[in-house]
C-alpha cells in the first residue's frame, strides 16, 4: 500500500487507454455459478467441521490436529478468495450501487460463515502449552509452529466464546459500517478548482502542479469541501475510536497502538524506539530539508500546498505508462533476473489496475488475494515519478506476495512491519537505477531532492500520523472530540514535524480527514517510516557488497509470516531492537540532505 494519496478521477495519462485489471482468475463476475457455489460448499465445510472438533482439540493427536490445520486453511482459502473479489471489486468503483450493495452483501456472508470457525482459534489458545510441545513432536503438526505461535500471542487477550461471537457478528454493522461510509462519502465528494469541478484526488493532485497559483486554488478549495463535511469524518472518527477503546479495555490491551503491535509481531519498546528516534531527529531531517526548499523557491515561508510542488527546474513530463513500466523492469532485473520475471508477469497480465477514475479507491495498494490465485495491483497513475515510484512500491508488495504464497494461505500473510520491506526496497532499486543513469547534474540534484521528500513522506509523515492518531485516541477516552479540537492537534503534529519553515492556515486544519488509514487501520501508518529505516539498512548492507545477499534476501521475502523480524534481519548482521538500528536509517536520509546542502 502506499502511504498516502488521495482519490482519483480518470482525467491524466489518457486514462481510457490505461489498462485494467482481469478479475476473472477469481470469479467471472458477480453473479458468477462458481462464487455461489464456494460460499455454499465453505459454509457447508464449516458447520461440518465444528461438528467434528469443536471441544475435542485437546483429545486429538498431533497427526489429527495437524489434519484440522489443513482443513480449516482449505475453508479460510475458499472464504478469502470470495472476500478477496467482493473488496476488489469495490476497491475499483465504490460508487456503483450494485458493487457496493454486493461487497456488503459478501462481507455477511463471510462473517455467517466465519461463526462456524471461530471456536477453532480459541480452543486453540486454551490448550495447555505442555500438551501442545507433546503434540508439535509429530512433524504434521510441527509445519504449523509458525501459525499456531501466531495465534497463541492472543491468548492474554481472548474473551469468551459467546462475546468473541458477538463482537464477530455485529462487525459489519459496527466497525465495518463506519468504514464503508467512509469510503462511500469521500468516492462521492466533489471539489471545484478554476471552474472545473471533480473528485478530491484529482484536487490534491494539484497540489503538485508546477504553478504556485493553482496549488493554492486547489488546496484551499479542498479544505473548504471537507470543511464543509468535517462534521461528519469527526463523527466516524470519534466513533471508530471510542468502538476501538471498548474493544482493547475488553481485551486488556496496554494502550490504543498495542494491538496493532501485536498483530505486527513487534514489541512495544521497538516502536517506542523507532518514534522516539524520528522526532528527535526531525530538525535535521525534515525541518533542514523544507528550510532549502523555501530557499530554492525564494519564499521566506511555505505553505501546506507547497509541501509537494516541484522544485524550480524540473520538469513536468509526462511519463508514459510503457515508459514506467520499463524503468521499474529494468531496476528489477538488474537486481536480480529472479526478480525481474516475478515482475514481469505483473506488468504483461491484466494484474494491474492504472488509471485514475470516478469511485476507485485512495492512493495505491497490492492485495495477495489467494495462493491458488495471483496478486493484484491497484494504482491511480498520473504520469509523475512519483507515480512510477509508486508502481515500483506496489510491484515490490507483489514480489513478496508471489514467493510468500508458497507458505500456504494461512502463512503466507506478513506483518506490517516487515510488508512494507519489499516495497520500499523496490522503490530504492528504482532511484539508484534511474539516479545511476543521469548525467546532468541539475537533474541529479532534483532527483535526489525528489527522494528525499519522498522518503520524509514515509518517514517523518508517517510518525506524525501515528502521533496524531495517539493523541486522537487517548484524548477520546475522556469524551468525544469537537471537530476543531482534532484540527488542533492535527496542527500541533504537523507544525512539529514540518518544522519552522512552513506557516500553517486555518484551512489546513480539515486535512486529516481524507487520510484512509486513520479509518480502516488505526496505528497502521508506522509501518511505512518501520520499512523505510529498515530498508535503508538493508540497502546500505547491499551497497557495501555483503556476499549472497540477493539470496539472502528472496530467502526472506519467500518466509512470509514463518519467521519474526529478529529472525528475518540476523542473516545481514542487523537487529531491530538495537537502540542504534533506527539512526542507521534516518543517517542515509540525512546523508542525502547533506549532498544536497553541498550542491
Amino acid at each position: 500500500m502506499a502511504a498516502e494519496a488521495g482519490p482519483a478521477s480518470a482525467s491524466d495519462q489518457g486514462a481510457s487507454t490505461l489498462p485494467r485489471w482481469d478479475l476473472s482468475a477469481l470469479y467471472a463476475g458477480m453473479d458468477d455459478p462458481a462464487l455461489q457455489a464456494d460460499l455454499s460448499a465453505a459454509a457447508a465445510a464449516a458447520k461440518s467441521f465444528a461438528r467434528l472438533y469443536q471441544g475435542r482439540l485437546s483429545s486429538l493427536s498431533g497427526g489429527q490436529l495437524a489434519q484440522a490445520m489443513s482443513e480449516f486453511e482449505e475453508i479460510e482459502e475458499k472464504l478469502g478468495r470470495a472476500g478477496s473479489y467482493a473488496s476488489l471489486l469495490f476497491a475499483a468503483d465504490s460508487s456503483d450501487a450494485s458493487i457496493s450493495r454486493f461487497s456488503q452483501s459478501i462481507n455477511e456472508r463471510l462473517t455467517d460463515i466465519s461463526a462456524d470457525l471461530l471456536f477453532f482459534g480459541l480452543e486453540l489458545n486454551r490448550l495447555d502449552e505442555a500438551d501442545l510441545q507433546t503434540k508439535m513432536e509429530d512433524p504434521a503438526l510441527a509445519r504449523w509452529q509458525p501459525y499456531l505461535r501466531d495465534v497463541r500471542m492472543y491468548r492474554p487477550h481472548q474473551l469468551g466464546d459467546d462475546v468473541e461471537k458477538v463482537l464477530l457478528e455485529k462487525s459489519v454493522t459496527g466497525a465495518q459500517a463506519w468504514c464503508r461510509l467512509f469510503d462511500e462519502t469521500i468516492a462521492a465528494l466533489r471539489v471545484t478548482v478554476d471552474g472545473q469541478t471533480m473528485p478530491v484526488g484529482d484536487a490534491l493532485n494539484r497540489l503538485s502542479d508546477t504553478d504556485r497559483a493553482v496549488r493554492e486554488r486547489a488546496g484551499k478549495a479542498v479544505g473548504a469541501v471537507f470543511e464543509g463535511n468535517v462534521r461528519l469524518f469527526a463523527l466516524i472518527t470519534n466513533t471508530l475510536a471510542k468502538d476501538k477503546s471498548i474493544s482493547d479495555g475488553l481485551r486488556h490491551f496496554a494502550r490504543p497502538t498495542s494491538s496493532r503491535n501485536l498483530s505486527n509481531m513487534v514489541e512495544d519498546g521497538v516502536v517506542d524506539a523507532l518514534v522516539s528516534a524520528v522526532r528527535t531527529d526531525y530538525p535535521r531531517l525534515s525541518h533542514r530539508y523544507y528550510s532549502l526548499k523555501a530557499k530554492w523557491m525564494g519564499l521566506d515561508k511555505l505553505e501546506h500546498w507547497d509541501r509537494n510542488a516541484p522544485l524550480p527546474g524540473c520538469e513536468d513530463r509526462q511519463i508514459p505508462w510503457d515508459e514506467a513500466k520499463t524503468i521499474v523492469q529494468k531496476a528489477y532485473d538488474g537486481f536480480d533476473p529472479r526478480m525481474g520475471k516475478v515482475i514481469n508477469t505483473f506488468l504483461t497480465n491484466p494484474w494491474i489496475d492504472v488509471p485514475p477514475a470516478p469511485g476507485k479507491s485512495p492512493g495505491a495498494f497490492a492485495h495477495p488475494t489467494v495462493p491458488s490465485a495471483h496478486p493484484y495491483i491497484l494504482l491511480n497513475y498520473h504520469g509523475r515519478i512519483r507515480d512510477v515510484m509508486t508502481l515500483a512500491h506496489e510491484l515490490g508488495h507483489g514480489v513478496h506476495q508471489v514467493l510468500a504464497a508458497r507458505q500456504g494461505y494461512l502463512m503466507s500473510d506478513t506483518p506490517l512491519t516487515l510488508a512494507e520491506t519489499a516495497s520500499v526496497f523496490g522503490e530504492m532499486l528504482t532511484f539508484q537505477s534511474l539516479l545511476d543513469g543521469e548525467k546532468d547534474p541539475t537533474r541529479r540534484r532534483l532527483l535526489l531532492a525528489g527522494k528525499v521528500e519522498d522518503m520524509l513522506n514515509t518517514v517523518v509523515r508517517q510518525i506524525a500520523f501515528y502521533e496524531f492518531e495517539t493523541r486522537v485516541h487517548d484524548e477520546r477516552k475522556k469524551g468525544e472530540l469537537l471537530p476543531e479540537r482534532i484540527g488542533e492537534i492535527w496542527r500541533s503534529v504537523q507544525t512539529e514535524s514540518l518544522g519552522p519553515a512552513f506557516n500553517f492556515t486555518s484551512d489546513y486544519d480539515v486535512f486529516w480527514a481524507y487520510i484512509p488509514h486513520f479509518i480502516h487501520s488505526p496505528f497502521y501508518v508506522y509501518a511505512y517510516a518501520f520499512g523505510d529505516c529498515l530498508v535503508n539498512a538493508l540497502y546500505k548492507v547491499f551497497s557495501e557488497g555483503a556476499p549472497g545477499f540477493q539470496d539472502k534476501y528472496i530467502g526472506m521475502l519467500e518466509a512470509g509470516g514463518t519467521l519474526r523480524h529478529k529472525e528475518l534481519l540476523a542473516p545481514f548482521g542487523l537487529d531491530a531492537s538495537d537502540p542504534g538500528f533506527w539512526r542507521k536509517g534516518l543517517d542515509v536520509i540525512s546523508g542525502f540532505i547533506d549532498q544536497l546542502e553541498q550542491d
